[in-house]
């Protein structure tokens, strides 16, 4: 074992499970925390692991997507979940927690720690050696500076992303595939078209919908400007979206024969053609509004929305072009990136991310090879989603079952399917942990 220090970067979720990794195997391990020396935006408190917008984990049933990450993390020893489970409070199928608690849990284990020594204060220079950047989706913009130089141009300021959709629950038999003008591959988009009288009835939806509330430091012109929320489109006319996005020119309908009313495109997200984004789809909605208006469209009446759109403050690089499924650096095989900054999606996806960017450098500090869970676990699907170098347009994508590999042959009822997805991830989870990994 090296002697070396490992220095983390960000004590958010993603930041402690790093670190209690390492120092769990032995390793000396600096933590810096620029709380309470300076705040973020959104961060009130000076304790770690500080739960912003939720105080829900999301589903417990191992049979969701979201319990199935939970599980994988358990078996890994993740500090997140046992604190959560010491401080949780009653919310119906959901691991929801005591925010505070479940803070001041955490940063009482890390700070006791023998091998963890933290430094609260702002890292201005990114240090050379073994080092885990965890800094969060807010990191400070002198940080942010120096994590663009390193990265190049791949560094996202904010998060302006469309829907995601899940291919089996698409009706094609409201949609076709076709490229415009028969210009690339026929299955190269699915088309949603419309004709005038659902085209009407969804703009009318769309105009009247709720907006999610933007914090004050989301208020930028920027997010706008490059990429327009679909719902400020249509507010500039009735027929404005069918010259943009929904443009039908260079699409026939095989059904009709004929050019559709409006054509909503949606195109591949990953490599296995499993996950479709709404094409020109950037939205500020409610979840809730944009999947009763989004719904609206034929092709989409049974959609199973895996993401929903945002735009907001989210600082994220441009993982598959710049990462491994390690979630080290192709370029500096020492540096690693965790937490939402890698664009997981979510707590638990970021603390995830933290305890396999800590086994992964601990790892290197032995010699050994790192570890990139099977496709098939959740933790490994999102690992190689956010290191997919076939994923154009990237958008940062939290546990679904739609990131997994479909079981075959394929299971109609949607509770036996994720039944049987779960059961397949942990199985080959156990298999891959205990059957010959170097």
């Amino acid at each position: 074992m090296s002697s070396e220090t490992v220095k983390v970067i960000g004590a958010g979720l993603a930041g402690v499970e790093a670190a209690w990794q390492l120092a769990n195997a032995g390793v000396r391990t600096e933590l810096y925390e620029m709380k309470p020396v300076k705040f973020s935006p959104a961060h009130k408190k000076p304790t770690f692991a500080e739960l912003v917008c939720s105080n829900s984990l999301k589903a417990e049933r191992v049979e969701s997507a979201a319990g199935l990450l939970k599980e994988e993390m358990t078996r890994l020893g993740s500090l997140c979940i046992e604190c959560a489970y010491k401080c949780k409070v009653p919310a119906g199928g959901a691991l929801a927690v005591d925010r505070d608690e479940f803070s001041r849990l955490i940063t009482e284990r890390i700070i006791a720690h023998p091998n963890i020594t933290v430094i609260n204060k702002e890292v201005t220079e990114i240090p050379r050696g073994n080092v885990i950047i965890a800094a969060g989706p807010l990191a400070s913009d002198t940080l942010s500076e120096k994590i663009a130089e390193i990265c190049g141009s791949g560094l996202h300021f904010f998060d302006a992303a469309a829907p995601i959709v899940t291919l089996e629950s698409i009706d094609m038999g409201s949609a076709f595939c076709a490229s415009r003008y028969e210009r690339g591959g026929e299955d190269d988009y699915i088309n949603c078209p419309m004709n005038k009288e659902e085209y009407e009835a969804f703009y009318e939806a769309l105009v009247n919908a709720e907006g999610a509330e933007t914090h004050s430091f989301d208020k930028r012109k920027d997010v706008y400007e490059g990429c327009m929320p679909i719902e400020v489109m249509a507010s500039r006319g009735r027929d404005t979206m069918r010259f943009g996005p929904l443009k039908p020119v260079g699409l026939r309908d095989p059904r009709t024969g004929h050019r559709p009313w409006a054509v909503l495109q949606l195109r591949k997200e990953n490599s296995k053609g499993t996950l479709f984004n709404l094409v020109g789809f950037q939205t500020n909605l409610k979840f809730g509004e944009q999947k009763r208006v989004f719904s609206m469209i034929p092709a989409l009446k049974n959609a199973d929305f895996v993401r929903y759109g945002v735009m907001h403050r989210n600082t994220f690089i441009d993982s598959p072009r710049l990462l491994k499924g390690d979630f080290s650096l192709k370029e500096r095989p020492s540096l690693f990136f965790a937490g939402q900054i890698t664009g997981v999606e979510g707590y638990m996806e970021s603390a995830a991310s933290g305890i396999m960017a800590g086994i992964n450098i601990l790892r290197r500090l032995q010699n050994r090879e790192t570890l990139i869970l099977p496709e098939t676990t959740m933790i490994g699907a999102l690992s190689r989603y956010i290191s997919d170098p076939t994923v154009t347009n990237f958008q940062p994508m939290g546990a679904n079952f739609g990131v997994l590999p479909p079981i075959e042959p394929k299971i109609r009822d949607k509770k036996e399917r994720y039944t049987a997805l779960s059961r397949r991830g942990l199985a080959d989870f156990e298999n891959y942990l205990n059957g010959g990994e170097s």
